[in-house]
């Protein structure tokens, strides 16, 4: 089989090209791998380290020995699975019962109903407004306060709905003439053949509540609800505070707070990472069926 023969300029091309990516993939791995080195090196000599980091400066594990032994952390990792996989639930299945309503070439006022919706994404009550409406409902410091108010996102409900809108209707009627009702369909029909795009929603939902800490700061006064990602914020702050201060506290305190943060990037980071490898294969694949019709 013969090779195809390239130019010298594209040659060039690719090489610059590959060179370029590689720089890239560089530029973005580098800081994270910074971080891990950082969080195992010694305190004492991190403090003081100016410029580059390939390798742990020394090795200690003091800073993550630190970390797991606060109990707020176990506690922020539970309630941190619960908000993920119940979020998470709760958001697909909302999602895709609103994408099946609006993909049917004739539902009643889908027109109307995908109007209001897409007001959504330009108009918002405020944070105010919101926060008195999850009061008045008697959520504030429940869980549903964080599970419920952001049960769908505008944005996935219009990718799932173009997924399903760009299955072929001739699978829709033939399942009709044979007597399957629109749970049927949905669920045996419709949800197979999108299952690329639905891998790519659970994904952006897992990691959307996996990150969110913002909703839980103004609804979640108690210690025993808040998640994970507002743990470690506060403990990244009260460690800033006690370095900034200087005298605070005990010496060997103040250094290690400085190795602290970075151990705390890394257990907020390092699970939701393990999900990709899972999902990375739906991921292109997902997002074009959900951006393309036909």
């Amino acid at each position: 089989m013969s090779r195809i023969r390239r130019s010298r300029g594209e040659q060039i091309f690719n090489v610059f090209n590959i060179a370029f990516m590689i720089l890239l993939m560089l530029a973005c791995l580098y800081p994270f791998w910074y971080v891990i080195m950082a969080s195992f090196s010694r305190p004492t000599l991190i403090l003081g380290h100016r410029g580059g980091l390939l390798f742990p400066l020394g090795f200690s594990l003091q800073a993550y020995e630190a970390v797991f032994a606060n109990r707020s952390i176990w506690i922020g990792y539970y309630n941190t699975i619960i908000y993920v996989v119940g979020g998470t639930c709760i958001n697909i299945v909302m999602t895709i019962m609103g994408a099946y309503y609006l993909s049917r070439r004739f539902a009643p006022c889908k027109k109307f109903v995908m109007l209001l919706i897409l007001f959504t994404m330009y108009f918002s009550g405020g944070m105010i407004p919101t926060f008195l409406n999850i009061r008045n409902l008697g959520l504030l410091d429940t869980r549903w306060a964080i599970l419920l108010p952001g049960a769908i996102s505008t944005f996935n409900l219009i990718i799932m709905r173009t997924a399903f809108a760009s299955i072929d209707a001739s699978m829709e009627e033939s399942a009709m003439l044979d007597g399957a009702g629109h749970w049927t369909i949905m669920f045996r029909i419709m949800l197979p053949l999108a299952k690329a795009t639905v891998a790519v929603l659970v994904l952006y939902y897992g990691v959307g509540h996996w990150n969110s800490w913002f909703s839980a700061m103004l609804y979640l006064s108690n210690e025993a609800l808040k998640p994970l990602q507002l743990v470690l914020r506060e403990i990244l702050i009260v460690n800033s505070a006690n370095a900034t201060q200087g005298g605070g506290g005990d010496a060997d305190s103040e250094l290690l707070s400085e190795t602290i943060q970075y151990a705390t990037i890394l257990v907020a980071t390092v699970p939701i990472l393990c999900l990709y490898p899972f999902l990375q294969k739906y991921f292109v694949k997902g997002m074009m069926v959900g951006a393309l019709k036909g």
